[in-house]
């Protein structure tokens, strides 16, 4: 094999596929990354897998010699990142393939690496389900949902993202127990969802949130109006972008039925600015970690605020009145400020509202208009009094 590419390219796509290589390998190969030339196409092509998460992506070089090595990820990145941005690459590898030389203007290094024959082949999905996904709307349902995965490995599906897709709408939604984060995105796909593939036309999977955040940070500098592709067949996910490739397991079992958890009514509204709101528990926040991250709402409707206040035992205590429009009678509840700050800043819009029923039931978070689909559960936190 014998390559020359662009020093900022190489490095681009060397820190996007190193995102997928194992930090601790099962085998010596895993902590690799796999290099393949292709002569015909003039393009150099990168791939990281850890048997979970795999992640291609190629660029345009000048190719003398097709061929494939796997090279240690860490140290080729470390090389690769230092050298002048200015000078092209030159990669070669000798007859036995598995010593590389990597020549710039500056200097050159050898490398030993393994044979491609070791590296395990990315999972291909040729049949099963097939949708074209705006890359935008993808994103959109993504970052409304993410931060609210559970990062308990013991919880295996909590540690995931439920996307559903109905007709040309994604729905996704994600939960730690704690709290539970739901956006709903129309005109997310191309065409409908393929009537075929599932009796009632909905079709849906769950994807571990590691595995989404790549395809997030992805597809968040995607550039063009191309939709993006998403294959799903046995227990393998492929999202598919120009000549980016994101591969993901799906999380077996039966995703929590999330519907049942939020409450058909609320007997209690508190109506607020967004910005406002999350600035004042910014500041309350700063007592509430001392302690035990527990912040309190005490509406009062008779001066149409909300109390904000937090109490550090031996550290100090503070409070915040906010402007609200407020509706039932006056409540006092408790929750996280951790979960309150995260679904705020998930959350679209100018105002917020705030709907409760009782200090100990599930409140739900939402912007004041209606046409945005986000919709935000926490479970409040109980106030020994």
């Amino acid at each position: 094999m014998k390559v020359v590419c662009s020093q900022s390219e190489l490095n681009a796509a060397l820190q996007l596929v190193s995102r997928a290589v194992a930090t601790r390998p099962t085998h010596p190969v895993l902590a690799n990354v796999m290099l393949t030339a292709d002569a015909g196409t003039d393009r150099l092509s990168l791939t990281g897998f850890d048997l979970n998460l795999g992640i291609q992506t190629s660029l345009s070089a000048s190719v003398e010699t097709s061929g494939a090595i796997t090279l240690p990820a860490r140290l080729l990145g470390e090389i690769v990142s230092r050298l002048a941005s200015d000078s092209p690459v030159t990669l070669a590898s000798d007859e036995s393939g598995e010593q590389v030389q990597l020549t710039s203007l500056s200097g050159s290094y050898q490398m030993r690496g393994m044979s491609a024959d070791d590296f395990p082949e990315l999972p291909m999905v040729e049949s099963g389900m097939t949708l074209k996904l705006e890359a935008a709307a993808l994103v959109q349902a993504l970052k409304g949902t993410l931060f609210a995965s559970s990062g308990d490995e013991a919880k295996q599906l909590l540690t995931g993202v439920h996307l559903s897709f109905s007709d040309r709408n994604l729905e996704a939604a994600a939960t730690d127990g704690h709290r539970l984060a739901v956006l709903q995105v129309s005109d997310a796909l191309k065409v409908a969802a393929d009537a075929e593939a599932a009796d009632d036309s909905t079709f849906a999977v769950t994807l571990p949130a590691r595995s989404l955040r790549e395809v997030e940070r992805l597809m968040s500098g995607w550039r063009s109006e191309d939709p993006v592709s998403l294959f799903c067949d046995r227990g393998q996910v492929v999202f598919l972008a120009a000549d980016q490739m994101v591969t993901s397991r799906t999380l077996e079992g039966t995703y929590p039925n999330y519907r049942q958890l939020i409450p058909d009514g609320f007997s209690r509204s508190l109506g607020m600015d967004r910005r406002g709101l999350i600035s004042a528990l910014e500041r309350i926040a700063v007592l509430a970690d001392q302690h035990n991250n527990v912040v309190k709402f005490s509406s009062q409707p008779d001066q149409g605020v909300v109390l904000l206040s937090a109490d550090a035992q031996d550290v100090g205590s503070g409070s915040e009145s906010i402007a609200a429009e407020l509706s039932g009678d006056a409540i006092q509840i408790a929750f996280n400020v951790r979960y309150l700050l995260d679904g705020l800043k998930a959350t679209a819009g100018e105002r917020v509202i705030l709907h409760c029923n009782a200090p100990t039931t599930p409140a739900v978070l939402r912007p004041q208009e209606e046409t945005d689909g986000f919709t935000y559960l926490v479970m409040p936190v109980q106030i020994r009094s």
